[in-house]
């Protein structure tokens, strides 16, 4: 595994040159984007895509998304453009915003799960923008970690998680917005909100000039999903997670402490008295997703078992961020 300093600004053309190299030979290249770090490979090679289900140990019922970099590129992997996703892609790219469309039939079906849909977004960063272009195709890109484990922010948490499972790591510091794009499906009779992220419903339906519908859940386990982010377990760390409301951390703490218990606990405004690594995030919905992932990795690398998590607030703007800790919670 190869690893380069990147900036983020006024990504080294040499570097850039590189990683694209390794992208059109079929390699895998993690990098940096807005929301995590992606896991990159080319998007039009079948082998290149079963390579990142293969490092990740992705099953394959969870697609991929692609990234574009440009508005063209992505119409080139979808057979319609609709008014919704002109209406999105106006306002919210580049940006940490997926759209779900119908499937272009030289996108390969490992991409999309099967499915007659594909999602695609242009990212909001030199680097990724950069390295899309040099490479000259799109490029397919999960979080660049192992499946159902803790997305990274930084190349330190890539370079922990899958080691030499991939071939070049390009490191452009930590990430800006901390948690997923949000993820609308646009390919049928009306707008759909898949997966949650920092982009309210509010906000996306203004743009959108109509309601968002819910998705319909999975009727089995192993069922293709319509997007990434729909599996239960998810963006969790080995540490088994409490979720607990802001007056019960300093119990929650004490009884997992007296069960023997290494615990840790990321918290906003409770204590935490007994936990061995306690991390502090912000009280607005944007700060804390930008660092949730960290600080769920920090806890992780103190060899914590638990992590009791203080319940964030039941309010719009931290859908995104409840659906990433309910996800790690569940069981």
């Amino acid at each position: 595994m190869i690893r380069h300093a990147v900036d983020a600004v006024r990504p080294d053309a040499a570097v850039i040159a590189a990683a694209a190299a390794v992208i059109q030979r079929g390699g895998l290249v993690a990098f940096p984007t807005e929301t995590v770090y992606g896991l990159g490979a080319n998007a039009l090679s079948e082998r290149a895509v079963l390579g990142i289900f293969a490092a990740k140990g992705r099953p394959s019922y969870n697609p991929i998304i692609a990234h574009v970099a440009t508005v063209e590129q992505a119409q080139s992997l979808v057979t319609r453009w609709p008014p919704w996703a002109v209406a999105l892609a106006t306002a919210f790219w580049p940006g940490p915003l997926s759209l779900v469309l119908p499937r272009a039939s030289h996108v390969p079906l490992a991409l999309t799960a099967g499915r007659d849909t594909v999602a695609v977004r242009m990212p909001a960063h030199p680097v990724a923008l950069a390295l899309i272009e040099g490479a000259g195709c799109p490029i397919a890109a999960p979080s660049a970690n192992r499946f159902t484990e803790i997305s990274p922010t930084t190349a330190d948490h890539v370079a922990h998680g899958l080691g030499n499972r991939v071939d070049m790591i390009l490191d452009g510091g930590p990430t800006q917005v901390g948690i997923e794009s949000t993820v609308v499906d646009v390919s049928g009779d009306a707008p759909v909100l898949l997966r949650p992220g920092t982009l309210s419903r509010a906000t996306l339906e203004r743009a959108l000039g109509t309601t968002l519908r819910d998705p319909a859940p999975a009727a089995e386990a192993t069922e293709a999903r319509q997007s990434p982010g729909m599996i239960e377990r998810h963006y969790a760390p080995h540490a088994r997670v409490v979720l607990v409301e802001p007056g019960s951390v300093p119990a929650a703490v004490a009884k997992e402490s007296a069960a023997g218990h290494r615990v840790g606990a990321i918290v906003i405004v409770a204590s935490a008295p007994g936990a061995v690594a306690v991390h502090r995030l912000p009280a607005d919905a944007l700060g804390y997703a930008r660092r949730l992932y960290a600080a769920l990795h920090a806890v992780d690398d103190a060899a914590c078992d638990v992590v009791c998590i203080e319940r964030p607030p039941d309010s719009l703007e931290w859908v995104g961020v409840n659906d990433r800790v309910r996800r790690a919670a569940h069981p």
